[in-house]
């Protein structure tokens, strides 16, 4: 997995309460179990219209938000039914980070399994992002993990909380598999002394 250390670009305006899973990668792209090429699915029922076009209204199809890096989202992001495609089609269009309210649980872990920063802030710290964000391309937001802050284009800086041991996962890029392995030696020394104590097993 992709370490998360700091991140630097524009950030997309998406001020909807209740964005759920099935807006963020509706159901009928839930066949493939490869983490690429849901990109292009990544809110389709807003993104496109009835014919396949793009729909111009939309804030990612908008020429200064095409190559954002980072959402600003409504209260109880990524609610509805569990599905980590939502994470993997946010990853593969490009977002690393999702700013709102709010998240719902499962939606939040599956982010940090997948390299994706959810950060939680009040509601007068959301509106002053989405107002940095409703400037577009030029106002870039920078997120410093390490130093938990979120600096605007302005200058202004906020801090925001997070679980230690959830940072460090994204800091060291470690998904499930590769945090179980970092206690490799402990495991074997127990494994070895299991079978030195109860050979019948």
């Amino acid at each position: 997995m992709e370490k998360f250390t700091t991140l630097t670009g524009v950030a997309a305006p998406l001020p909807i309460i209740n964005i759920d899973t099935d807006m963020i990668i509706p159901k009928q792209y839930l066949k493939t179990i490869k983490r690429t090429g849901l990109g292009t699915a990544l809110f389709s029922e807003m993104r496109y219209n009835e014919d396949g076009s793009e729909n111009p209204d939309f804030v990612l199809n908008k020429p200064a938000y095409r190559q954002a890096k980072i959402v600003i989202a409504g209260d109880n992001f990524g609610c509805g039914s569990s599905r980590e495609h939502a994470p993997w089609a946010l990853a593969d269009f490009g977002i690393r980070c999702v700013i709102s309210t709010s998240f719902a649980d499962i939606f939040y872990n599956n982010c940090f399994k997948n390299g994706i920063l959810p950060l939680v802030v009040s509601p007068e710290q959301l509106k002053l992002l989405l107002d940095d964000a409703e400037r577009g391309s030029n106002a870039t937001l920078s997120i410093d993990l390490e130093a938990q802050t979120i600096q605007g284009p302005d200058g202004g800086t906020l801090h925001f909380d997070i679980d230690p041991a959830r940072k460090q996962v994204l800091l060291e890029g470690l998904d499930d598999i590769a945090g179980t392995l970092k206690s490799d030696p402990a495991i074997a020394s127990f494994e070895d002394q299991m079978a030195a104590q109860r050979p019948w097993l």
